[in-house]
This record gives structure tokens, sequence and C-alpha cells, in this order.
């Protein structure tokens, strides 16, 4: 494979590592007043890592769950290879329910065990499988990289010179390998040369546009506003935003499109502001097997991230609240997914299969 030569000041952070055999994640939750790394000794703490968000962001945890089933499978090298496969399933399975709307990690999770029954039989030992593993693990590493380059090779264009661009939450290189998804054509278009600014939503209830995309685009030199979630309507009815790139967790047959809770909002307010919004898309997110939204699992999460900010509580004690993470965007909404294959326009349920379809 073609090495992936880094763009200097393009995505300098790094959601995660795999160095001498072993799984180093950048926990997102302490950033950006501390930046901390920390070993992966057990699947359960990978499990808790993703869980948790230590580790997010669609492309990212596919990632990590391929090196986290390598971390998982470690101890069971000695072992029959029969008995390593059963292992790898059980793990598999049991990473996956860490996190159930972003299809990724069941993506790269089922890719690593296929790969190992592929190549149970010109092995022989568990401990040539797991090397092979180990490279298949890399190499799903490696592809992202490739992929988020082409991402911004595609979409750098959609960026004019002087203009403002929006997005929602963190599809930058925290959430991938590198350059990000969203934030792959600003890397590039600023590498360029090209004068823009940028305007991250702060996304509550967690905030990853303002820890996360705000601070890792500020570290790399581009000029970034943070704007509170009900700001983006203001900011838009003033002129100042001429394009919307989100990221996404899974993309439905039809186009109807998965991201962080608030990403439909941004794409109403778009339509009615006659501004573009268009999702950074990789072929993993992608999931033809999902007819519609209708059929994606959103996740619910816990109340306190809702009834506290920060470490302070703000809202009453006993009080009902809703946390989903994700909201589905229709698809007439969206002006078109940035992949590496490519800007796809509608017909997206045509175009999506033609281009991702086997």
């Amino acid at each position: 494979m073609q090495e992936i030569k880094p763009i200097p000041g393009c995505g300098l952070v790094k959601s995660l590592r795999w160095e001498e055999g072993e799984l180093i994640l950048l926990d997102q939750t302490r950033l950006p007043n501390e930046v901390v790394e920390e070993r992966q000794d057990s699947p359960e703490q990978v499990w808790e890592a993703i869980k948790l968000l230590k580790v997010r962001g669609a492309p990212a945890i596919g990632i990590a769950g391929a090196y986290g089933l390598l971390v998982g499978l470690k101890p069971h090298r000695a072992a029959p290879v029969a008995e390593f496969l059963a292992q790898a399933r059980t793990l598999a399975d049991y990473l996956n329910s860490s996190r159930p709307t972003a299809v990724n990690l069941s993506w790269g999770l089922k890719r690593m065990v296929a790969f190992a029954q592929a190549r149970a039989g010109a092995v022989a030992t568990a401990a040539e499988l797991y090397a092979e593993l180990t490279a298949e693990a890399i190499r799903i590493h490696e592809e992202d990289k490739a992929i988020c380059r082409a991402i911004g090779e595609h979409g750098k264009g959609l960026i004019a010179e002087g203009s403002g661009v929006l997005t929602h939450c963190n599809a930058g290189a925290l959430a991938t390998s590198e350059l990000g998804t969203a934030t792959a054509p600003m890397y590039l278009s600023h590498a360029e040369g090209k004068r823009f600014r940028v305007y991250s939503d702060e996304t509550r209830p967690l905030l990853q546009g303002a820890r996360l995309t705000s601070w890792e685009l500020q570290q790399s030199g581009l000029d970034v506003t943070l704007i509170c979630d009900n700001m983006a309507a203001f900011i838009m009815s003033k002129g100042l935003v001429q394009l919307c790139v989100v990221g996404c967790d899974r993309v439905a047959a039809n186009g109807d499109t998965a991201n962080k809770i608030g990403t439909m909002g941004v794409a109403i307010l778009a339509r009615h502001f006659g501004i573009p919004f268009y999702v950074a898309c990789p072929s993993s997110t992608v999931d033809l097997s999902t007819a519609t939204g209708a059929d994606i699992v959103i996740e619910e999460r816990e109340a306190e991230e809702v009834t506290s900010f920060g470490a302070r509580r703000t809202g009453p004690e006993g009080i009902q609240v809703r946390n989903p993470a994700f909201d589905v965007t229709p698809h007439p909404l969206i002006a078109g997914f940035i992949t590496e294959k490519g800007i796809i326009r509608p017909d997206f349920q045509a175009n999506l299969a033609q281009a991702f379809g086997h």
C-alpha cells in the first residue's frame, strides 16, 4: 500500500496509535484541558473507552475495534486455531455492543473476523493467525488515512476563497486516522493557502465541537470560530456561511444519514437559507443493508449528560430526560456525499448503490 505522507500543520493530533504491538488511545474526554494517552490492556478497557467516548467518531471506533480485537486475542495466541477463532467471534460481538449506531465499528470487526476465518486453514498456529490479523488491522488503519485524503481532495473545491464553512460535532482528525472526513477538505484547502473561516457548533450535550473540533483546527492554524448550537441560524442569516459540511455515523441506502444530535437542525436551517449541506462519507459508513433512516437504531445515553454542564448540575433533581446521541437527516436536505470515490449526488438510492454496492 502506498505510504500516506503527512501534510505539515494538518491534522497534527492522533486519535489512536498501534505501537510495538500495543493500542494507545487519546482520551478525548479530557480535551482540551489535558492531552492524555492510555495504553489499552484488555478488551474490557477498549469497550469502556468506546462506550465512554474516550475514542469516538465512526472511522476511529472502527479502527479501535479492529485493534481492540487484537488486544483481546493476544492472551490466546497459544490456543488451538479453532479455539482462537471462536474467541475472535465472541470478542467481536462483545466489542460491537459498546455503541450501536455507527456502522464502522461492526464493519471493522466483521472484516477482522471474516479475514480470520478465511486464513484459518492456511496457518499452522494461532500465533501465525494473530500476526496476519495484526497486518489486517494495520491495513484498515492505513486505508482510512487514504480515504480521508481522497475525501479532502474531492471536497476542497467546494470551499470558496473568503467563504464561511459551518460544521457540527467532530468529524476531524480526532474522529478518524488522520485528516478527518468533514475537516479533510478544510485541511487541504488551508494547506494550499486558501483563506476561509470555519464556524464550529459547540454540539451539546458533550461539546465535541467546542472541546474537539475547535481545538484541533486551532492547533493546526485554521481560522475557526466557536458558536453555540442555537447561534447557527443567526450566523447563517448574516450571510457568514456559504457551505455546511458534517460527518456521518451511518448512511442508509436511500441517503438518510445518522450523525450527532443537532445535525438535522443544521440541515433544515441550511435549506431555509439556501446554503448547500454536504455529508463527508467514507465507504465504511455506507450501509446499503439499511433501507432508510427509520431503520437506524439511535443510541440513548445517560440523563446526567443533559442535566449537568461540565461538573455542575444544571437540571433539577428527578427531571425526566431524553438524550438521543444521534438524529437522522432526511436525504432531500443533503446536496451530496463527499466520498473517497467523488461527490455522490441525487438520486442517492441509485448512485450510492452504484458507487458502493457489491
